[in-house]
């Protein structure tokens, strides 16, 4: 009884440092999006999501791929605990924001992996991007890993349908319909890439850097 309580309140605090570090990003992409709206009358940011994995989650996942059962282990292996989520207008916004948040000075880039320039074999696009992110608590600073993920309106509407379905079918799609699912990917690519260009069109290209 009283090693399972330990383990519940060291989990609930490991967790709650993720849960900080999902603040401080979240405080940064809203800065960013603020100040494009000021300077440009546009946000490259349609909306922003964050999610946090369950104690129950978090052990699985460590069970599974078999990584020791202590917060130091669980910090340098798993780096998917915190997730934020960006949904931007178009391909080259999700360049952008990548780049914005990349060079700011407490941020450290630990991974990237390019799935616009690299789509996954089921026709996923978009960029992930795992970070380090200080938190000033009151008596240490830890350095937390973040995952970002950047993708347009119309590949996020893709994947909340491919998740839903993933699980549907439990893992084991069909085939046929994992054959329309890519080729739903091949249009909602086309489609990013047409809206992009009606919206340079009309609007003029936005310039990507407040020192042009």
């Amino acid at each position: 009884m009283a090693e399972g309580k330990a383990l519940r309140d060291g989990l609930a605090r490991f967790l709650l440092n993720y849960q900080f570090a999902i603040e401080e990003i979240m405080t940064k992409i809203n800065i960013l999006k603020t100040e494009f709206e000021h300077l440009h009358d546009y946000s490259p940011i349609e909306h922003v999501s964050s999610r946090l994995k369950s104690p129950e989650s978090l052990l699985d996942k460590a069970r599974r791929r078999e990584i020791p059962l202590s917060f130091e282990s669980l910090s340098k292996n798993v780096l998917d605990v915190a997730g934020v989520r960006i949904v931007c207008s178009f391909q080259s916004d999700a360049y952008w924001l990548a780049k914005m948040i990349s060079s700011q000075q407490d941020i450290t880039v630990v991974a990237t992996k390019d799935y616009i320039a690299n789509p996954k074999p089921n026709g996923y696009k978009s960029l992930h991007l795992i970070v380090r992110v200080p938190i000033f608590l009151s008596e240490s600073i830890q350095n937390m890993h973040v995952e970002l993920q950047i993708r347009t309106v119309a590949m996020d509407f893709w994947a909340s349908l491919e998740h839903k379905i993933y699980y549907k079918y439990d893992h084991a799609i069909p085939a046929s319909i994992l054959a329309e699912l890519q080729e739903a990917a091949v249009v909602a690519s086309r489609l990013d890439t047409k809206m992009e260009r009606i919206h340079d069109d009309v609007q003029g290209k936005i310039p990507r850097s407040t020192s042009d």
